[in-house]
């Protein structure tokens, strides 16, 4: 890996997130019925990608049991799953539902309408591309995860 590239990353993802940040000041709750710490864990979480409980706790640097309650209410609310997993049947798989998704963005610290300012200012071709660029990123971003847990 060239060191060029990592000071590109460090260059170039600050201009992203400062464009398209925003402050939040946070009520109790939300429309979606969901405190600061429901959406910390669904920020956490993906639609196609489980994880496991432990991991997302171990992450979170919160106890196991801590977690339980919140995942079981935010099941309730309909925002997330808990699936066995494929490989083994005794371990859970959270996933974001679409309406997990909706209430997770409606709290992400990048503001949708500048959000949609930058991808506005690219045609069709570059927003694929900038987004698989993303997804790559993200991919990669998740094997660091797997690798520390």
């Amino acid at each position: 890996m060239v060191e060029d590239e990592v000071q590109e990353v460090q260059r170039l993802y600050p201009q992203i997130y400062l464009a398209c940040h925003v402050d939040h000041v946070r009520a109790t709750s939300t429309e979606f019925q969901i405190s600061a710490q429901d959406a910390s864990i669904l920020s956490h979480l993906d639609r196609e990608i489980g994880l496991s409980p432990r991991a997302l706790a171990s992450h979170l640097g919160v106890a196991a049991s801590t977690l339980s309650a919140v995942i079981s209410r935010l099941s309730r609310l309909g925002y997330i799953t808990s699936t066995p997993n494929h490989k083994d049947k005794r371990k859970r798989e959270l996933r974001l539902t679409s309406s997990g998704v909706e209430a997770s963005a409606s709290t992400s610290v990048l503001e949708a309408q500048r959000v949609r300012l930058l991808l506005g200012n690219l045609g069709s071709a570059e927003r694929k591309e900038a987004l698989r660029g993303l997804a790559l990123l993200a991919r990669a971003a998740r094997q660091i995860k797997e690798t520390r847990e």
